[in-house]
């Protein structure tokens, strides 16, 4: 069942209550992605996860995709919206600030109905327009956390002596 919301209401929590945040969390993304080293694009911590590249891919495309999804009024799930001419995680992040600059612009003019528009979410729930962009922020911090576990993962820490205290 959707969630049933005003245009007035919709328009206040974009306005007053997500834009802010989203914009900061953006920056954050773009930093964690293009902090992650080309050389170790390919590490994952297990066989069945995704490799560090492809989770780069995946937060800077999902993070596009929600935001579209809200200006839309569609969320679309077509793999393909990374060209794979971009490969370096710092390729990825210029191309995600780039994208998500138009967006956010576009997202912000956004009023009224547009906002209260059912969207399906791939036939799991249907929910107002404007609620995917919390929806698409949760998501997207929870890779950028994922993401920095790999690259914890990859440090060698010292075990003791004068090397640990530095």
């Amino acid at each position: 069942m959707a969630e049933t919301m005003t245009a007035d209401q919709a328009v206040f929590l974009l306005q007053n209550v997500y834009l802010g945040p989203l914009k900061i969390e953006s920056r954050t993304t773009k930093k964690i992605l293009e902090a992650v080293p080309a050389d170790k694009a390919e590490y994952r911590p297990d066989p069945i996860s995704k490799s560090a590249i492809e989770l780069v891919r995946h937060i800077a495309a999902a993070d596009n995709r929600f935001v579209e999804s809200v200006i839309n009024g569609v969320f679309d799930t077509n793999p393909a919206m990374i060209s794979e001419s971009v490969k370096t995680p710092r390729e990825i992040a210029a191309w995600y600030e780039e994208r998500f600059a138009k967006n956010f612009e576009e997202l912000s003019k956004l009023r009224g109905e547009h906002l209260v528009k059912i969207v399906d979410f791939r036939g799991m729930f249907q929910r107002p327009a404007v609620t995917f962009v919390m929806m698409g922020l949760h998501h997207t911090i929870h890779h950028r956390g994922q993401l920095s576990s790999y690259r914890n993962d990859q440090r060698t820490t010292p075990e003791s002596g004068e090397e640990a205290e530095a």
